[in-house]
């Protein structure tokens, strides 16, 4: 059983399930916790990504951290305990990760976590909590980065469960990039290649903040005049600017053309969009962890607008450069891109396209022999798969 809430999420299960697919012994369910439940950021990444319809819908909405996390358990319980599966596979760090990877834990369902490992070292987020705690509880945990084996084995987590597999968003990414390629979107907003950047931003601790927030936008629109910027605006952010002093903003885009030193801000975009988006991008400016390491795959140079990163084989081997929230710093480092002014990175080892491959191979030789032979739920062998 795979568990997703999040468009983070989407991009992880889908490749996975579609590899376990093409192998014969697995019956495979997929529960949409609904965490995310807006058309734009997610039934959209099921039509593009080729994600099965789910099998069911926890119908979860938005609320406190603490809320929503006890609305899903409650839910997912039901779940699990209604269909014992053999094993529930989480990804990431959303609410529905830890939440769903707590209830197995309370009802002895194994656990595999994907992209297992990552630290911050920043118990401020939200995603830090969730992705620490998930690792404690899973029996299984497939890592993308070097980094990820050492933070696991100081916690004191068994080595015998830590799986280097490489990152499976990059499977997804090397699988649809043509696709996205072909959208064409740069040129439908009037822009060529390499002439405009991209901003994402949606973090609390950025978006949350009036003064950060402000700092942050000021810095984008002095950089605004110096090439266009695309902002596919979350909702959460949006919210932020409505009634602020960047309320006009939001109606920047709304003539469909872009003139030169505009900052366009768009509804949220779909993959294949934003994909097609970034690749072409001159520069991207982010406070994502996974959009971290696409342009690291795609080789183009991104601006982390945080003062840490859980991902630190994008800054060590790939695009990626920490620039903080402060006008200065953002503006400094945008100036060394547009310069040519940083070094070209590398692809990390084992981003290669084919991580769901090695994910699914484990499983097979970790589940399927020894639920043939007992003819049991893995749960009811006492013992870690």
């Amino acid at each position: 059983m795979s568990v997703v809430g999040a468009r983070p999420n989407f991009m992880k299960a889908a490749p996975v399930m579609q590899a376990l697919g093409k192998r014969k012994g697995w019956e495979q369910r997929l529960v949409h916790t609904d965490q995310h439940y807006d058309d734009k950021l997610s039934r959209v990444f099921f039509d593009e990504l080729g994600l099965p319809k789910p099998d069911l819908h926890l119908g979860v909405r938005s609320g406190s951290h603490a809320g929503q996390t006890a609305e899903i358990m409650v839910r997912f319980e039901q779940v699990v305990l209604s269909e014992r599966p053999s094993l529930v596979v989480v990804y990431g760090d959303v609410n529905s990760t830890l939440a769903c990877a707590l209830v197995c834990a309370k009802t002895g369902i194994p656990v595999a976590h994907v992209e297992a490992g990552l630290r911050s070292f920043d118990r401020t987020m939200p995603e830090e909590v969730n992705r620490t705690l998930t690792d404690h509880l899973a029996d299984l945990l497939f890592t993308t980065e070097p980094s990820a084996r050492p933070n696991l084995l100081r916690e004191g987590i068994a080595e015998e469960k830590i799986f280097f597999v490489g990152n499976v968003m990059v499977d997804t990414l090397l699988r649809h990039r043509e696709r996205a390629r072909k959208t064409r979107f740069a040129q439908a907003l009037e822009l060529a290649p390499r002439s405009y950047g991209l901003l994402t931003l949606h973090r609390p601790s950025n978006v949350d903040a009036p003064e950060t927030l402000a700092g942050i936008l000021e810095a984008v629109q002095e950089l605004a005049a110096r090439l266009p910027i695309v902002f596919p605006c979350h909702p959460r952010t949006r919210r932020q600017l409505e009634g602020s002093r960047f309320e006009s903003l939001l109606r920047s885009g709304s003539d469909g053309g872009m003139p030169e030193g505009r900052l366009m801000v768009t509804e949220p975009l779909g993959y294949l969009e934003f994909l097609s988006l970034m690749t072409d991008a001159r520069l991207v400016l982010t406070d994502s962890g996974g959009i971290q390491e696409e342009t690291t795959v795609l080789g183009v140079p991104c601006l982390t607008l945080r003062e840490n990163t859980e991902r630190p084989v994008t800054i060590e081997q790939g695009t990626n450069v920490l620039v903080g929230t402060s006008r200065r710093r953002i503006l400094e480092a945008a100036t060394r891109v547009l310069e040519g002014d940083l070094a070209a990175g590398r692809v990390p080892e084992l981003w290669d396209g084919r991580a769901t491959e090695r994910i699914a191979a484990i499983l097979e030789d970790r589940l399927l022999p020894r639920a043939r032979m007992e003819q049991l739920p893995l749960h009811h062998q006492g013992a870690t798969p």
